[in-house]
């Protein structure tokens, strides 16, 4: 039996405030997180996502103590990302409340954080959040909210995370990041049929056909999405409205 596709709206928070960019710069504030998280909790959305975009030493601290209100405020899963470098940071914001943790560029320059929060925490708490650009037909994975090449291909560093105990990835097509022109679905299918574990799709969202297609076609288990939720270009109710009369199966 296949499950729910899930819906999730994603917060980049700067500073305690929620941001949205397009191609992963010129950012613009979009509210208090918390507020949105309660907004979004109970218009519908299944899970969200947390990802701390300036994760400097105090930035944690402001990041941790909202954390902590959010899990108050919400009553769905939430994954935090964002500064996460070793266990510590782990155990700090699964203690503040957070479901799961998104690991991306640490992952990538330490692969063995992945089997370290597997094994200590569980497959399910481990997200591996991988930010690839296609050039010349190959994806390649970058580092630093996609301020530095890797080399790493796509496929590969998605299959080794697998492998080593990540429990879903969130891939996000730099190429289609705020752009609104539809999720990179060739790539999302690929993965989707070749791993394991769930794949949610980030990076394109810009009307409702896009989600259905990011399913269809995407294969992808969830959607996340940032400005059409926060500047209510799409209501969540709506959108899971419009996937069920698409005959796609939503929570």
């Amino acid at each position: 039996m296949s499950l729910a596709k899930r819906i999730i709206p994603c917060l980049d928070v700067k500073d305690g405030e929620t941001v949205k960019g397009t191609n992963f710069v010129n950012l613009r504030s979009a509210g208090d997180p918390v507020e949105l998280a309660k907004i979004y909790s109970d218009a519908g959305a299944d899970e969200l996502v947390f990802l701390d975009i300036t994760a400097s030493h105090e930035g944690r601290k402001t990041f941790t103590e909202m954390v902590t209100r959010v899990a108050s405020a919400v009553n769905i899963p939430f994954t935090v990302g964002g500064g996460i470098h070793e266990l510590a940071d782990v155990e700090r914001l699964l203690y503040a409340g957070a479901d799961k943790v998104s690991v991306n560029s640490a992952a990538i320059r330490h692969p063995e954080l992945i089997n370290e929060i597997a094994s200590r925490f569980g497959s399910q708490v481990c997200v591996c959040a991988i930010d690839a650009k296609e050039t010349a037909g190959r994806w390649e994975c970058y580092l630093n909210g996609g301020r530095v090449k890797t080399g790493l291909d796509l496929f590969e560093w998605a299959h080794e995370a697998a492998d080593r105990g990540a429990g879903e990835i969130l891939f996000t097509s730099m190429n289609h990041d705020g752009v609104k022109e539809g999720y990179a679905n060739e790539a999302l299918a690929e993965l989707s049929t070749t791993l394991s574990i769930p794949v949610i799709a980030s990076g394109g969202a810009g009307n409702m056909r896009h989600f259905r297609d990011v399913f269809i076609e995407g294969k992808a288990d969830a959607a996340l999405a940032a400005s059409v939720f926060h500047y209510g270009e799409i209501k969540i109710a709506d959108l899971k409205q419009y996937l069920k009369t698409e005959g796609i199966k939503v929570r």
